[in-house]
């Protein structure tokens, strides 16, 4: 015990502030994908066809867009360009308050903002949530324990996982949803009271990762679901994690470290 203490005050204060502009992750850390079309000499037609995910496409205006919900953040994406027109930034923030607003022609997303003022008022200065796990590899549900250690203390924002949904006020869905769950994910968003939260976090639960396309899923959150955070990453970092919760609860000031609710 004596020796636990003594290596805890050498460590000293570990936790990370929040919120952070730039982040100081190592470098095969693989952030926001983004796109220079110009750089291909076919369109990126090319690129689509090599790419082992439809994460780059043709958008409706015949213009090549790069859609970070169905990316799974793989050298494999990126080496599908061989003109060097895809990469990965360092920005770990990418959470968005729409599906469609992590679609974009350079890869630029727009992030997700506050709850209006009434819902705040509604949930206060705390927030339950419920994990559902629909059909993970249990990659982002470990990026979400991650969430409660001493580095990133997530509880500190007054975000807490309850183990029953009767008990929360949203609920945080992980995994492409696959049809043994389908019934599960239904029946917990149900028990959640209104008004409720639904945040789809990692590439499954946005467009079904991988496993896009098999019959045994349903390609991430079911459409009848309303969805108010849309955090991707396959698996999201903690960091692209607390930053679009964060955002939510309206407790995202520019330039400011928040270490505890206020």
């Amino acid at each position: 015990m004596i020796d636990l203490l003594r290596t805890r005050l050498r460590q000293g204060f570990r936790t990370i502030p929040v919120p952070q502009t730039s982040a100081d992750l190592p470098e095969r850390f693989r952030g926001r994908p983004a796109l220079d079309a110009s750089r291909c000499v076919d369109g990126c037609r090319e690129c689509i066809e090599r790419s082992p995910t439809p994460f780059i496409r043709i958008g409706p205006e015949g213009v090549p867009e790069i859609d970070a919900g169905s990316c799974l953040f793989s050298p494999e994406e990126v080496a599908s360009c061989p003109h060097g027109g895809i990469w990965y930034t360092r920005d770990h923030q990418m959470a968005t308050a729409t599906r469609e607003a992590l679609v974009s022609e350079t890869g630029v997303v727009h992030l997700a903002r506050a709850l209006d003022e009434k819902s705040r008022r509604l949930f206060g200065r705390s927030l339950r949530l419920r994990s559902v796990v629909a059909g993970s590899c249990n990659g982002c549900e470990g990026e979400l324990v991650a969430l409660g250690n001493v580095v990133f203390d997530l509880s500190r924002f007054g975000v807490q996982f309850v183990a029953s949904p009767r008990h929360a006020d949203g609920i945080v869905i992980t995994g492409a949803v696959n049809t043994n769950m389908l019934e599960a994910l239904r029946k917990t968003y149900d028990a959640t009271p209104d008004p409720k939260l639904v945040i789809a976090v990692g590439a499954c639960a946005i467009s079904g990762g991988p496993f896009r396309g098999s019959p045994e899923v349903h390609n991430g959150v079911p459409d009848d679901i309303h969805v108010d955070l849309w955090i991707p990453g396959c698996p999201p970092h903690p960091l692209t994690i607390l930053d679009g919760l964060v955002r939510l609860l309206g407790r995202m000031e520019m330039g400011k470290s928040v270490k505890s609710v206020e």
